[in-house]
């Protein structure tokens, strides 16, 4: 209790203040053996995985809600690209960019909390990489490593960013978002581009011709 205390206070200073505040809020921590075995139970890890748990990190950060309000959310990465990142969610705090959902709880573990819009932002997944809404494959993969497998990509609110091709989406909660001319609250935009390429990361939304992965951020950008 006194640690939740602790964290919640320091939120929000990190509001008021910024700076040296956030990152007094930021934790970068190896995953605990609960932690490891909740990856491992939600299928995102298993034989073969290109990185192993021990080089994946819990970055912890706060990010605003779509309340208006301070909320502290953790994301597994790859250790490498951790304190990068740190300084990615500093700028979209800043900038007071909404994010849903982005629990431990969304990705891992039973999964017995997993909000029902569906819109959590996350990153480590141990899979290949998704085929395009254009293509029709048996599993609707592309039979090479994601990003997100190497903990080096993060897919941010994916119902207002949805991956779309040859103008659709296999997500019928983000229909509404396939047309990108009209912009709403949570739809990624250029500060938060530029945000991540800050860091050298690219953007899915950039890629050339009709297949676009508007939630998609990583670094290679692929």
């Amino acid at each position: 209790m006194v640690g939740t205390v602790r964290v919640v206070a320091v939120i929000a200073v990190a509001l008021v203040l910024g700076g040296s505040a956030f990152a007094a809020a930021t934790s970068i921590r190896p995953l605990t053996d609960s932690q490891r075995a909740a990856v491992v139970a939600a299928h995102e890890y298993h034989a073969g995985c290109p990185v192993g748990l021990s080089q994946l990190r819990l970055l912890g950060v706060p990010y605003v809600g779509f309340d208006g309000r301070s909320h502290w959310g953790e994301l597994v990465v790859n250790a490498r690209v951790a304190p990068d990142l740190s300084r990615v969610f500093e700028k979209l705090y800043a900038m007071r960019f909404p994010i849903h959902h982005m629990q431990f709880g969304d990705t891992y573990g039973a999964l017995k909390n997993v909000p029902r819009d569906g819109d959590f932002t996350a990153s480590f997944e141990c899979r290949q990489a998704s085929s395009s809404p254009c293509t029709k494959t048996a599993n609707g993969t592309t039979g090479s490593w994601s990003e997100h497998a190497f903990g080096e990509a993060i897919d941010l609110n994916p119902v207002e960013n949805p991956y779309v091709g040859c103008g659709m989406t296999r997500d019928p909660t983000a229909l509404s978002y396939v047309n990108r001319t009209s912009y709403r609250r949570g739809m990624v935009n250029d500060a938060v581009v530029r945000a991540f390429a800050s860091i050298g990361w690219g953007w899915g939304g950039s890629w050339s011709g009709s297949t676009k992965d508007y939630m998609h951020f990583s670094i290679n950008g692929h």
